[in-house]
């Protein structure tokens, strides 16, 4: 199992502190670093900043959000990326939420499977250097009747096949990620649930494209924190596990929501949305149940978390994204360093 790390969101003044975790994982023989936006950040910006000043280290978009770029632009950006990386870059996507494709982007929410798969398709294809020409339910390019012909890209990325991700969290989605993509990138996973809610769905899509679950890329994001009081370190995380499982997406559409009640925590999800959608965001994260935290997050001794880490690989897991938890660089820094101690204790490095 290899290791990766994910700086989240750039800014709020930990621009410099990020660079200096992405610096200090490359050095330490991570795999990926992975970079996130919102309606903030924006991914590929900060990919580009770190690629300059890493040596070895994959740089990855976790995610490059769908909504926010037509296909073809996302296509160049990733050619320009592993071209300036020499072959370090790593796609993924996701639809993100209706609240940000709709209120950030303008773009409807509707048949975000329809979408990602024609999405995926077109990427591909410019990817590949073929001239792009495709008619579907989202895109037809060129536009009909129009000026428009069928152009290929005219830069050549380092390598011929740029790894592919997918964020997904509901079955259907996975599924589909499995069939279409080369990774999954997963958000609150539990070692102990990853079969019933993701392994399966992943397997049926690739079992769909004919294909088996060899080379495909698991890869999970759990914050990480080293110390001896686990349920004190859990409770850094209340408010984090509260924002997704109460507050994101909308009252209808928050898969994470949708998640924890798949493991189990139906009446806790529902309470933990009540709260924060009513502006008790404390109450809110007052009902988080310590096990849901622990069961997605790595707390605890070294050896507590390689422990995890054991059970993580067992269940599918080949790329294990840590978010190093600390309130300064060194106790971040800290954190990244026990993380690769974990794995070597763990005997999967």
């Amino acid at each position: 199992m290899r290791l990766g790390i994910n700086l989240g969101y750039w800014g709020a003044g930990m621009d410099g502190d990020n660079l200096a975790v992405a610096q200090e994982a490359d050095r330490l023989g991570y795999d990926v670093c992975w970079a996130a936006e919102a309606y903030g950040s924006d991914a590929p910006t900060v990919l580009s900043w770190v690629a300059a000043q890493t040596e070895s280290i994959d740089v990855g978009s976790a995610i490059m959000q769908i909504p926010a770029r037509q296909p073809a632009m996302t296509a160049m950006t990733a050619a320009t990326l592993d071209s300036l990386s020499g072959g370090r870059f790593r796609l993924g996507l996701g639809v993100s939420g209706p609240q940000v494709s709709e209120g950030w982007y303008g773009v409807k929410f509707d048949k975000p499977l329809a979408r990602t798969r024609e999405y995926v398709e077109i990427v591909r294809k410019a990817m590949a250097r073929e001239r792009l020409s495709y008619e579907g339910q989202h895109w037809t390019l060129p536009l009909p009747g129009g000026p428009g012909k069928p152009i290929k890209l005219t830069v050549h990325p380092e390598r011929e096949h740029i790894p592919l991700y997918i964020a997904a969290i509901g079955p259907k989605n996975l599924e589909q990620t499995g069939e279409i993509a080369d990774g999954a990138l997963l958000i609150f996973p539990s070692a102990d649930h990853l079969e019933d809610t993701a392994m399966r769905y992943l397997r049926a899509g690739r079992e769909k494209a004919g294909k088996t679950m060899d080379g495909f890329d698991v890869c999970p994001t759990l914050p990480l924190a080293v110390g001896d009081d686990v349920k004190g370190l859990a409770d850094m995380f209340r408010p984090y596990t509260a924002l997704y499982v109460g507050g994101m997406g909308s009252p209808k559409q928050n898969f994470y929501n949708q998640l924890a009640q798949r493991m189990g925590y139906e009446k806790e999800a529902a309470e933990i949305q009540e709260k924060y959608l009513s502006g008790d965001k404390a109450g809110a994260a007052a009902a988080v149940p310590h096990q849901l935290i622990d069961q997605t997050t790595l707390l605890g001794s070294v050896e507590r978390i390689a422990d995890r880490m054991q059970a993580y690989a067992a269940a599918g897991v080949t790329t294990l994204t840590l978010a190093p938890a600390g309130f300064t660089l060194d106790e971040r820094l800290a954190a990244l360093r026990a993380g690769t101690d974990a794995l070597e204790r763990s005997g999967l490095a």
